[in-house]
C-alpha cells in the first residue's frame, strides 16, 4: 500500500540530502519518480543539499496542482511510482491534500521533506497539514547544533546580523556562516533558550569580546 511520509527537522539536519538519497535508492530499483521543490536556496527548479548535491526538480508555485499533474502525466503514458517533495513547508494546505489524494486514489508513494516551524516558532501551513495527514512522520536523527553545543530546535532569521521575529514568512536565505560578514538575510539554528533570548552566534561572540567592567564599587 502506498503511503504519505513526512520527514522533518530543523535546518542543517539533512532533509534535502535524505530527499536525494531516497530518490536514488528508489530509482536504483527501477522505480520512476518525480522530484519537486519550492523556494530552494539554489534557485528555481533545483533541489540542493548543503553537502553540495544538486538535482533538477519541478518548482511548486502557489497554483501548482499535484493531482492534475500526476493524472495528466499518467494519461499521456508516463509512469510515476513515487514523488519526492522537498521544502514541503512552503506547500499550501490544498497541495498537501492533493498529495494525500495521489497516495490514496492512485497508490503512489509520496515522500515529503520540510521544516516544522518558521523563524517565529509558528507552524508552516504545509507542515501543519502534513502532520495532520501523513501515514508516517519521521524526525530526522541527524541533530543540528546551536552555537552553544546544545541540540538546535528552532530556526532563527537574521537581518544584517540581528535576529528578527517579525516579517514575511517566506524569505529565501541560507544558513549564516559565523566566520563571514553578516548577510542581508540569513538563517541560523538555535536551541530554545537562545532563540528566546535572541542570542545568535554573532551576538554571543560580540558579548564575549566586550571589555570586562572595572571592579570598582
Amino acid at each position: 500500500m502506498a503511503e504519505l511520509h513526512f520527514f522533518t527537522g530543523t535546518m542543517d539536519s539533512g532533509k534535502s540530502t535524505l530527499a536525494l538519497q531516497t530518490n536514488h535508492n528508489h530509482a536504483a530499483r527501477g522505480r520512476a519518480g518525480r522530484i519537486f521543490t519550492a523556494n530552494d536556496r539554489a534557485g528555481q527548479a533545483q533541489i540542493s543539499s548543503r553537502l553540495g548535491l544538486t538535482h533538477e526538480a519541478l518548482e511548486v508555485g502557489p497554483d501548482f496542482d499535484f493531482w492534475r499533474y500526476v493524472v495528466e502525466s499518467l494519461t499521456h503514458g508516463g509512469r510515476i511510482d513515487y514523488l519526492i517533495c522537498d521544502e514541503a513547508q512552503f506547500y499550501t494546505r490544498d497541495q498537501v491534500d492533493q498529495l494525500a489524494k495521489v497516495v490514496d486514489e492512485l497508490q503512489i508513494d509520496v515522500f515529503a521533506f520540510g521544516i516544522l516551524t518558521d523563524f517565529r516558532t509558528a507552524l508552516f501551513e504545509g507542515s501543519q497539514r502534513l502532520v495532520e495527514l501523513a501515514d508516517r512522520m519521521n524526525v530526522l536523527q541527524v541533530e543540528a547544533l546551536c552555537w552553544c553545543g546544545k541540540r538546535a530546535t528552532h530556526n532563527a532569521r537574521t537581518e544584517n546580523g540581528a535576529m528578527v521575529v517579525e516579517g514575511e514568512v517566506i524569505v529565501v536565505g541560507d544558513v549564516d556562516d559565523a566566520g563571514a560578514a553578516p548577510a542581508d538575510v540569513a538563517y541560523e539554528v538555535l536551541c530554545r533558550q537562545h532563540h528566546r533570548r535572541r542570542l545568535t552566534a554573532a551576538r554571543a561572540k560580540a558579548v564575549s569580546l566586550a571589555p570586562e567592567p572595572l571592579p570598582f564599587g
